[in-house]
């Protein structure tokens, strides 16, 4: 039997929420192969761009994209403890900062945040 779009959109948006693997959604939302594979079908298919094209169309000026960049910083003297932050983080490649910045459509910027190199988008 096939399962219900609607579960599988529920599926869909709390692994893109809450950015965890596909093997780790909860029981609740079925199989997670078929959230994975469904998923990727529609991508192919073309049918996430469709949906985007119609929602930022019934709603101008509503469409947000997000991107980072990771900076690597460079070596400062220890912070007080209870001082400033400074979004320096420990990652992989050392000490980083990651510069995030939200765009409306036509790429002008609506929010520019910095946040240590670890944190996630």
């Amino acid at each position: 039997a096939r399962v219900d779009d609607r579960r599988v959109i529920n599926s869909i948006f709390y692994v893109l929420r809450t950015g965890s693997p596909w093997r780790d959604l909860p029981s609740r939302y079925g199989p997670h192969t078929t959230v994975y594979n469904r998923f990727n079908r529609w991508a192919k298919a073309g049918v996430w761009v469709r949906v985007f094209e119609a929602l930022s169309a019934s709603s101008p000026g509503s469409m947000h994209l997000i991107d980072s960049s990771i900076i690597r910083a460079t070596s400062t003297p220890p912070v007080e403890k209870g001082g400033p932050d400074h979004a320096i983080g420990r990652s992989r490649g050392g000490l980083s900062t990651k510069i995030n910045a939200v765009v409306d459509e036509n790429g002008l910027p609506v929010r520019l945040m910095l946040t240590a190199g670890q944190a996630h988008d």
